[in-house]
């Protein structure tokens, strides 16, 4: 094809993608050039174009979305499977801000920067071959300078990166402050602190703009010394440039060549570099996520975890029925792991038969929520070990070992779920609704249950808000007992309930104790004065032992705490008759509410004191 051919195509071309935009005249130029040499120029320089970089924009959203859906499920499944150690010392504002604003940086960025990075590699790869072919000599000055600019890229890199890490974690520090107010919004309410709350988190994100000003200077000052490298590198093929041409090694046109390639080439350097900020971003928020996706538990619970066990009873080794319940701890010390120089449970030493009613009593900070830490197999002890039915509770296979204990706490947690998916939480979907309704009447809640209007689909708010304390206690019961557990620990149970509460409460679970080995802790004495026996634990250690009368006639640390007990609920019920006396009530009302206050608790100890 002649020059004057390329001439009029290339004007042809030009008017009629002008005429294209306008509209105008389009029906006109289909027709004529239908079967003409213009249509393959259509196609290849405009439709084939926009076909592969739509193709090209597909599959990089595709590989986004795919990306970012594994890296999530891969941080949550290894997150949820840490031991409880790992959730006292990590904050869940901070797990959060990884599963959400990390994991967003790293495939978001990551997926949409590939693309450019891969595409001006190439390009600039190409370009360096075609600048060789021009001119090996300036061709090597120019590759003289790499070096120098991978020095700076290097160091530069590293410092953004170390930067980007440190903004994550100002973020994650910023959204544990959001999370830790939203969570408990009836406090800051109550307390007319909202104030207070929008400072903290005002504080934390200026926390992280600050760490941001300095990746903006870094940035600023990168750019800078890529940009006075270029200009320099610029003016020397431009000086050796001339020389060569000067000294007819090189012809005019070919420098002139050469130096559209290099420009070219620095315009894919600039884009690489804009890419590298964004990879280093990507990097640094990564390291945390990879650092808990690669975590390993401390605590195993899985046969898969426990691959080095000589031993890990199973459903399939173990039948239900021979279980029957027998718990030992054997010279038991133990420290939490956020606090590692503090021994909560010192040598401690006791045994809870199958079948048998025993109640774990002491001051606060004693250690007994913590002996039920152990049973659960939340954590490992130091020295020392637990038992059930003769073999260790870490040699059970996690999913057994929680279908055989069951655990009712002093605050149960429910989720935003229907009341059935609460009572039949990790049972999956096979629990009928008629197993529900048996547990639930076990626990003394289906008849509130049915007075819903949607009775068990009725939904129970986050963490159970839509439901009174009595009623969340109860369900948490239901949510137990339906499991059929060998062991039930019952942890403070009923002692944030009022006395109407607590009451249904306590024959719900005394209706059920029969069969069961049963750890009770508690501060009441309607509660514990039922064991068959009471343990109790002060300072990290098991000081005394026995049932509520032989304890009493001990006249120890047991007597001194029902003592304790009684003469402060004198004391109230001293108010209360004041009280009513001044509004005219009568004594009388006031000795028959004495009369009832006392009658669980002054028939058990009358004899013992006198």
């Amino acid at each position: 094809m002649s020059h004057k051919d390329d001439q009029r195509w290339f004007h042809i071309r030009v008017s009629v993608f002008s005429a294209i935009d306008s509209n105008s005249i389009l029906p006109t130029i289909i027709n004529r050039f239908i079967r003409s040499k213009f249509s393959a120029l259509l196609v290849d320089e405009k439709i084939l174009p926009e076909i592969v970089s739509g193709c090209r924009g597909w599959c990089f959203s595709l590989a986004m979305a795919r990306l970012g859906i594994r890296v999530r499920n891969r941080l949550f499944g290894s997150v949820i499977e840490q031991e409880i150690g790992f959730f006292d010392k990590v904050k869940t504002g901070d797990i959060t801000s990884r599963l959400t604003s990390d994991t967003t940086v790293m495939t978001d960025t990551v997926t949409l920067n590939m693309n450019i990075f891969t595409r001006n590699l190439i390009l600039g790869v190409g370009i360096i071959v075609f600048m060789f072919k021009l001119s090996w000599r300036l061709s090597l000055l120019t590759l003289i300078a790499f070096p120098i600019v991978l020095g700076v890229s290097k160091v530069y890199g590293e410092y953004y990166r170390d930067l980007a890490s440190k903004v994550q974690d100002a973020l994650a520090a910023a959204n544990n402050v959001a999370e830790e107010a939203l969570s408990a919004i009836r406090t800051v309410r109550s307390f007319a602190n909202e104030d207070g709350e929008k400072d903290r988190y005002r504080t934390s994100l200026h926390k992280a703009y600050k760490i941001n000003v300095k990746q903006a200077n870094v940035y600023a000052g990168y750019v800078w010394c890529t940009q006075l490298f270029e200009l320099g590198l610029t003016v020397a093929v431009l000086y050796y440039g001339g020389h060569l041409v000067l000294t007819k090694t090189l012809s005019g046109g070919n420098l002139v060549s050469f130096i559209l390639y290099q420009m070219q080439l620095g315009n894919c350097i600039d884009e690489i570099g804009e890419v590298f900020t964004g990879l280093m971003q990507a990097a640094g928020a990564s390291e945390k996520v990879f650092e808990y996706i690669d975590r390993e538990p401390v605590v195993k619970n899985t046969v898969k975890d426990r691959m080095d066990t000589e031993s890990v009873i199973g459903q399939s080794e173990v039948e239900s029925d021979k279980i029957s319940g027998l718990i030992e701890f054997k010279n038991v010390t133990f420290a939490y792991p956020s606090r590692p120089d503090t021994n909560v449970l010192k040598n401690v030493s006791f045994t809870v038969q199958p079948g048998e009613v025993v109640a774990l009593v002491g001051p606060s900070g004693g250690g007994k929520s913590s002996c039920i830490n152990l049973l659960e197999h939340y954590y490992e002890p130091i020295t020392g070990q637990i038992l059930l039915d003769k073999k260790p509770v870490k040699e059970y296979d996690h999913k057994f070992l929680h279908t055989k204990i069951s655990l009712v706490g002093q605050e149960p947690v429910l989720y935003a779920r229907s009341i059935k998916d609460n009572i039949g939480y990790g049972l999956g979907s096979d629990v009928t609704i008629e197993t529900v309704q048996q547990a639930a009447g076990m626990a003394n809640a289906h008849e509130f249950i049915m007075e819903m209007e949607k009775q068990y689909v009725t939904e129970a708010g986050e963490k159970g808000q839509q439901l009174s304390g009595g009623q969340k206690q109860r369900i948490a019961i239901a949510r137990a007992l339906i499991r059929k557990p060998v062991v039930l620990l019952l942890d403070e149970a009923t002692s944030a309930l009022d006395s109407e509460s607590e009451h249904v409460v306590q024959q719900a679970i005394y209706k059920n104790l029969k069969g069961r080995s049963v750890i009770i802790i508690a501060h009441r004495l309607s509660t514990v004065e039922k064991a068959d026996r009471i343990i109790v634990i002060d300072k990290g250690c098991v000081i005394e032992e026995g049932s509520h009368s032989e304890l009493l006639r001990n006249n120890g640390k047991y007597a001194s705490l029902v003592q304790r007990q009684l003469l402060q609920t004198e004391d109230e019920v001293e108010d209360r008759v004041i009280s009513l006396d001044n509004d005219g009530l009568g004594v009388g009302i006031a000795k028959r509410d004495i009369g009832l206050h006392f009658r669980s608790t002054c028939l058990i100890t009358s004899s013992s004191w006198h």
